[in-house]
This record gives structure tokens, C-alpha cells and sequence, in this order.
């Protein structure tokens, strides 16, 4: 699968059904990884605990990562950009 298609599917998996689930206050700022083949998610301060969870439970398993409640999940030199919550 490539890195567009990978990317895709975790969207339409966040929009559709993680959403509602993570996006809570005192989640903010945190990582969700999401498993794309199989919609599993975990979510994490940095995504690492999270990769690794979801990897012992589907090993081989395409990652996606999102950083709750932000435009991006990191930031070269800049500034991350916060976006409202519903």
C-alpha cells in the first residue's frame, strides 16, 4: 500500500469512527495510531507505546499517526497549529 493510500484510509477511519473517541480535552496534544487494515487504534503521549501495541496485536500491520486536536503530527522548525474541536 502506498504512503497516499495508507494516509487516506486512516482519515476516513478518524472521520468516520475514532473521532468521537479520542477527541476529548485531556487528549489533546497526544498521538493516535491507527491501524488501517483492521481500524484499531491506541493512543499515546509520543505514538510509540501505540505503534508498538498495535504491532505485537497485527504484526506487519500499515500505521498511520495523528497528533489530536492539530493540523500536523510534528513540525520541522515551525510552530504546531492547533485546530477547534467540535
Amino acid at each position: 500500500m502506498s504512503g497516499d493510500e495508507i494516509a487516506k484510509r486512516a482519515k476516513v477511519l478518524y472521520d468516520n469512527s475514532i473521532r468521537t473517541h479520542v477527541e476529548t480535552n485531556e487528549n489533546i496534544g497526544k498521538m493516535v495510531i491507527i491501524d488501517v487494515e483492521t481500524g484499531d487504534f491506541e493512543v499515546d503521549e509520543l505514538g510509540l507505546d501505540a505503534s508498538r501495541h498495535l504491532k505485537v496485536k497485527h504484526p506487519g500491520a500499515e500505521l498511520y499517526g495523528i497528533r489530536i486536536g492539530y493540523k500536523s503530527a510534528e513540525t520541522l522548525g515551525g510552530v504546531l497549529e492547533r485546530i477547534a474541536l467540535p
